[in-house]
């Protein structure tokens, strides 16, 4: 396999969380760092992540990522990461209490919409989401098949 040359400034998405948009409305968008182990950035590199079950909290003032799934490094030894670790978020501490505030509050929740590069480091955009009921997901559905429809027609 030949590596991608990537430019500075571009974005390398890794994996992105379709299911989010499915089951929750997104309020609004957080880029966040990942505090990351060596075998866990070459994991990523292949591509060899999951974000489906995933959420962020707040934890005494520091923001955590759960139950996210990086596979382990195939080529990896006994120093291998853990594949579902909770991994340290780095935001500002300013950021981290209003988006507490707004989970405590509001009854919204943290969920990772995508994992990607930004210049070599690892970033995931967190979405600050409401859960949908059934009817709602059958009204996006029902949209979402409309402009299919249109797009296809015109």
């Amino acid at each position: 396999m030949v590596p991608r040359v990537v430019k500075s400034d571009e974005l390398q998405s890794i994996t992105k969380n379709r299911r989010a948009y499915y089951d929750f409305t997104v309020e609004e968008e957080i880029e966040a760092g990942m505090v990351l182990t060596g075998t866990e950035v070459k994991s990523l590199r292949e591509g060899k992540a999951q974000l489906t079950d995933g959420f962020a909290q707040v934890d005494k003032g520091e923001m955590f990522l759960h139950q996210t799934y990086v596979a382990e490094y195939a080529k990896g030894n006994i120093f291998n990461h853990e594949p579902r670790r909770t991994r340290k978020l780095l935001l500002k501490k300013i950021e981290i209490m209003r988006l507490q505030r707004k989970v405590q509050e509001k009854g919204y929740t943290l969920i990772p919409l995508e994992l990607y590069f930004k210049k070599g480091k690892a970033k995931v955009r967190l979405g600050l989401c409401k859960g949908k009921k059934q009817y709602d997901k059958r009204a996006s559905i029902k949209e979402k098949d409309q402009r299919r429809d249109e797009e296809r027609d015109g």
